[in-house]
């Protein structure tokens, strides 16, 4: 279940990019979640149709094994000149993806070096399309480089990641900003709250559990090494938590 419900969350991955658009989007707080919540139906809906589709034509024991299901499918259907067309389709729509994922991922580098807090290049926009440019480019040289790992180890490591920098800590975030800074403009309401974030978090938690210990231990370690990076830029500017006190005050 738990293995399930992280290659699920890696084919829903990409709901939440429009959240990185949210400085450049009008009426963030009514468009946003709008987007979000219609997004996951449709695609719900879609998934659905298209598994029971296929399942209807290819046996499932033979669907598991396959490399190209849609292109296999429509082999039997329609030949081969339209299964090759097909996947040329599935290709496209891809790339669309992972056009639409790198412009939304690479604002928070950027948002970051542009607060002072993430190093310098990052926060270089291009002269003519004012697009966060080096952000750009260098996350794309990551995507390239992990397209080297095998696809099953590159999902789990992106999911624990995502759930433990990420995701899990999102939730926290919110509960502490919530409580501690009443002063800042909250413009997003949670349904439920504070049930919904207890949901969302140990769903989070059910699917890290799950995921094996090899690559918790591997979160873990980013997370660290993450954290310790952190702690020596905010010695250097002398940032929290080496502040001084009158600064804080």
């Amino acid at each position: 279940m738990g293995g399930a419900t992280l290659i699920a969350m890696y084919d829903y991955g990409g709901y939440n990019n429009v959240c990185f658009f949210a400085g450049e989007v009008r009426r963030p707080e009514r468009v946003i979640p709008r987007s979000i919540l219609l997004s996951i139906a449709a695609v719900g809906l879609l998934y659905l149709t298209m598994n029971v589709t296929i399942l209807g034509v290819v046996p499932w024991r033979e669907a598991m094994r396959s490399k190209a299901i849609v292109s296999d499918f429509i082999e039997r259907l329609y030949g081969l000149r339209a299964a090759q067309a097909v996947t040329i389709l599935v290709l496209w729509t891809t790339f669309a993806s992972v056009f639409a994922v790198l412009l939304g991922y690479s604002r928070v580098p950027y948002a970051a070096a542009a607060d002072g807090r993430f190093f310098r290049p990052f926060a270089r926009l291009h002269p003519a399309k004012r697009f966060p440019s080096f952000s750009v480019l260098f996350l794309g040289a990551c995507s390239v480089l992990a397209c080297l790992l095998d696809l099953d180890v590159l999902i789990n490591a992106l999911i624990v990641i995502q759930v433990l920098v990420q995701f899990m800590a999102q939730i926290v975030a919110v509960t502490l900003i919530r409580r501690r800074r009443p002063d800042i403009v909250r413009p997003f309401h949670m349904p439920l709250y504070p049930l919904t974030s207890i949901v969302a978090f140990l769903g989070w938690l059910y699917i890290l559990i799950a995921s094996g210990a090899v690559y918790i231990a591997a979160g873990f370690g980013l997370l660290i090494i993450g954290i310790a990076a952190y702690l020596l830029r905010a010695k250097k500017v002398r940032e929290w938590p080496f502040a001084p006190e009158e600064a804080d005050a």
